[in-house]
């Protein structure tokens, strides 16, 4: 159904360019019977749907809350930055932190070191006899043997029977 008006413009240029508005309005007029008619069946057809769902309104609205609740709570814990992920990131970091403070002790043992290396004699003359092996003029180096390793057991095939 074709509710435009057909308003054209005049050719002859002066005070009235356009058409005269009270056809238009009378055009309108004369055309509303049928739109009211087409807008009553268009709610004649739509007012069953609408009838049931104005009748189970409730329903529908718990249905979708329940909906968008399940949604958010999957993407909540299982999404790119859920819960799960959340709890790997975090024992990572705690695995990572454990790691840092080791490595922290250990580089500060050996800076601990190293200064006793630039500045006490004595830890430079420990350094030298124990690690390099040097000594002094006329001293006597005694070495105790290492212990034997132990007797191989000897090997049997029935464990891989």
């Amino acid at each position: 159904m074709d509710l435009r008006l057909n308003m054209r413009k005049s050719t002859t240029l002066g005070p009235q360019t356009l058409r005269d508005p009270q056809e238009g309005l009378r055009r309108l007029i004369d055309r509303a019977p049928e739109a009211e008619q087409f807008a009553e069946q268009t709610i004649d057809r739509l007012r069953p749907g609408l009838n049931w769902m104005h009748r189970f309104r409730r329903r529908l609205a718990t249905g979708a809350v329940a909906a968008i609740s399940a949604w958010l709570f999957v993407h909540v814990m299982f999404g790119a930055n859920g819960m799960v992920v959340y709890r790997q990131k975090k024992s990572e970091y705690v695995a990572l932190q454990k790691e840092i403070g080791g490595l922290q002790k250990e580089s500060d043992h050996y800076s601990a070191e190293i200064e006793a290396l630039k500045s006490d004699p004595k830890k430079i003359i420990k350094v030298a006899r124990e690690d390099l092996g040097y000594t002094k003029p006329g001293e006597i180096v005694f070495v105790q043997p290492h212990a034997a390793p132990p007797p191989a057991s000897p090997r049997s095939d029935a464990a891989r029977k």
